[in-house]
């Protein structure tokens, strides 16, 4: 598996008990029309994910992050900066 491929993963992962609504999760699933997750629950996620890789997910790059795909490329670059 490629590391963007275990990063996509994991994400879903941490996405799951946030998805109420029990949306199919895929590449290009959004966070705000799919999953209809407000501003907090988009930071916890973003929290769980800094903490899982131990990198800092700077802010003016979060409104760019519309789907699931997105952020797993996204996350997949820092970890490897």
């Amino acid at each position: 598996m490629s590391d963007r491929a275990v990063v996509y993963a994991r994400i879903i992962e941490l996405i799951e008990p946030l998805n109420l609504k029990k949306v199919p999760l895929a590449e290009a699933t959004s966070f705000a029309g799919d999953l209809e997750m407000d501003s907090l629950t988009v930071m916890d996620l973003v929290a769980s994910m800094e903490d899982e890789w131990d990198i800092v997910m700077p802010l003016n790059l979060l409104p760019d992050l519309e789907t699931i795909g997105q952020v797993a490329d996204a996350v997949t670059k820092l970890v490897h900066k």
